[in-house]
This record gives C-alpha cells, sequence and structure tokens, in this order.
C-alpha cells in the first residue's frame, strides 16, 4: 500500500434530473454538478449500446474506419494515432462489458463503489493511487471519435437543450473505450457537458484555485491546457506529485444515465472503471466564441505555421527523448 495520500477530495454536487426540473432547469454555473438520470430521458439511452454502434455503416454500406488514441496523449509522448475499422473493437467491448454485468467488484476503484457508498456530502477523503499500478492505461482508445459529423441524424438522441438552455454553438465527441481508460489531467476552455450512456467513470475536478499546484505543461493541445501531472505515473514524478497533493479536489463517480458539468477551466482526469460510452458536449455563447474561441484560433494558426510549440503538442507525433549514454 502506498504511503502517498495525494490531494484531498470531497463529492461533487450532485442532483437528480427530477430534482433539476422542479427548481426550474440548470442555471449558470462556475462549479461542477453531477446530474444522476438525466440520460436516461434521452433516445440514446435506448439506442446507443456496443454492439448497436458496431452494426453502423456508411451510406455507401462501407464499414466505418477512424484514428484511434494511441496511448496517453495528454502527458508524455504523443505516437501516431492508429486507422482501425470500428466494429471488431466495439464487438469486444460489448464482451467485455457483459462479463463486467455479471462479476461486479465494488473493491477497484480510486475510491471503490464500497467506500463511495459511505462517504457524506463536504467530507473530506484521499484515493487509492495504487489502483492505477495495476493496469497500463490507454492501450488503444476510441477517443474524440466525431461520429455525429459523420452520422448526422444520430445527434437527435440526444437532448442537450433539456439541461442546458439558451444558445451556443456546441460540438460533441464520443469517447468508446474497455476499462481502466485514463484521460490525463487538463481542461478545456469551452464549458462542457459529459453524458455517460455506458460504464461507470471516475472524475477527478480541480477548480481554478488549484492553478498553483497543477503544474501547467508547454505541450500544446487545441482547446485545452494541459498538466505534466501524470497520475498513472506518480512514483516517477517526485516534483509534480509533491505539488498535486497540495489541491483540493471534487470527486465524482458517474454512472450510466448520469450527465456531469465541467466549467470551463477546471482541470480533470478521468479514469473508466467499465468499458464505457460517454459523449462531450462543448458549448460557447457568442461572448465566449469572440473572446476564448478567437485566441485558440489564433494560436492554433501559429502552430500550424510551425510557429507555436510545433512538435510538442498532441495532434502530431512526437518525437521520444534521447536516450542516455551508458557511463
Amino acid at each position: 500500500m502506498s504511503l502517498y495520500q495525494g490531494p484531498s477530495f470531497q463529492l461533487v454536487d450532485t442532483i437528480t434530473s427530477e430534482e433539476l426540473d422542479r427548481q426550474g432547469g440548470f442555471q449558470p454555473r462556475q462549479r461542477p454538478l453531477l446530474v444522476k438520470g438525466a440520460v436516461k430521458k434521452w433516445p440514446a439511452w435506448d439506442k446507443w449500446s456496443f454492439d448497436k454502434l458496431a452494426d453502423l455503416k456508411r451510406k455507401d454500406g462501407s464499414e466505418v474506419v477512424t484514428s484511434f488514441q494511441n496511448g496517453l496523449v495528454e502527458q508524455g509522448v504523443t505516437k501516431e494515432p492508429l486507422h482501425l475499422p470500428v466494429a471488431p473493437y466495439l464487438r469486444e467491448l460489448a464482451e467485455a462489458a457483459k462479463k463486467a454485468r455479471e462479476n461486479p467488484n465494488e473493491d477497484v476503484g480510486l475510491c471503490p463503489g464500497k467506500v463511495w457508498k459511505q462517504l457524506k456530502p463536504g467530507e473530506r477523503f484521499h484515493l487509492n493511487w495504487d489502483h492505477l499500478k495495476s493496469f497500463t492505461p490507454n492501450k488503444v482508445y476510441l477517443a474524440q471519435w466525431d461520429i455525429l459529423s459523420e452520422f448526422p441524424e444520430m445527434k437527435k438522441d440526444f437532448d442537450i437543450t433539456g439541461v442546458w438552455p439558451g444558445w451556443r454553438w456546441t460540438w460533441e465527441y464520443v469517447f468508446m473505450g474497455p476499462s481502466n481508460t485514463v484521460t490525463g489531467v487538463h481542461y478545456d476552455f469551452p464549458n462542457n457537458w459529459f453524458c455517460q450512456v455506458a460504464g461507470v467513470k471516475e472524475f477527478l475536478l480541480f477548480p481554478p484555485e488549484n492553478n498553483p499546484h497543477m503544474c501547467k505543461s508547454l505541450k500544446y493541445d487545441w482547446g485545452a491546457t494541459l498538466s505534466d501531472i501524470n497520475i498513472s505515473k506518480l512514483d516517477e514524478q517526485p516534483v509534480e506529485r509533491e505539488a498535486f497533493a497540495k489541491a483540493n479536489g471534487l470527486y465524482a463517480r458517474v454512472e450510466p444515465g448520469d450527465a456531469l458539468f465541467v466549467p470551463k477551466e477546471t482541470w480533470h482526469s478521468v479514469v473508466a472503471l467499465e468499458p464505457s460510452i460517454s459523449l462531450a458536449v462543448f458549448g460557447l455563447t457568442i461572448p465566449e466564441i469572440l473572446i476564448g474561441g478567437g485566441q485558440s484560433e489564433f494560436k492554433s494558426l501559429l502552430h500550424k505555421l510551425h510557429l507555436y510549440r510545433w512538435g510538442n503538442c498532441t495532434c502530431h507525433r512526437m518525437a521520444a527523448a534521447p536516450a542516455k549514454k551508458a557511463a
């Protein structure tokens, strides 16, 4: 058992979908909010499964092929993505999800289920970082799949305006992968509704007041700011792990049917406990487009011109660090 406690956490603010409706719906806020059962009202709850999505075909009848994330991209060396057919991958996930349902295990996780159930709102607690030592994260992950651009009719399966009223420019990415996938520590410049259709994910969230402890990275990612903290390799990062331990975080266990509001500039990392299907919906109001969107596009242009962090980014393969010569 590791002696490293790391940051302290509290449970994220949580409300049921029904109670949110009784309160008049979602109101703008700067802290994360977990809405239990929000996705269960949407067509996606019945229509999206690994098996059904594996049956998707393009208009010409051909199989769907897309890019898969090859390892963790937020921290460390970015590897070339893998271009693979989707159906075989999803059918493997369907079988793994079936086994997970048949053999539930409440002893695993950064905050195991049997521990999480005993926690009270406002109670401070620490996570079990040894959980991450038991697996190799993100071997192959279908992350940020722009499925709704390829199959726009599927947008009707998510009634995001039901929890996020008002006009905004939105874009959506789907994440599908096995248990033990990890999304590295980062924050996004837009607000985000993270909608869980299948599987369970643990969210670690750190509001902006934790900035001094989050080890901001120089690695470039469009729309996001990354951290040098790799939660899967804290034992190898003495400087980062010491800073990280000073943070005060929020913990959310996002179960099937839940939706989590992640405010802009909130640091977060995600660990999958089961094979999962998730949809991240990012949104910008007109003022946010003019301010934050303009800055991001300007940096993107400079990056494409090789004038801003070229070769140190998530969108192009990074060279590995040179090997040290023997003494």
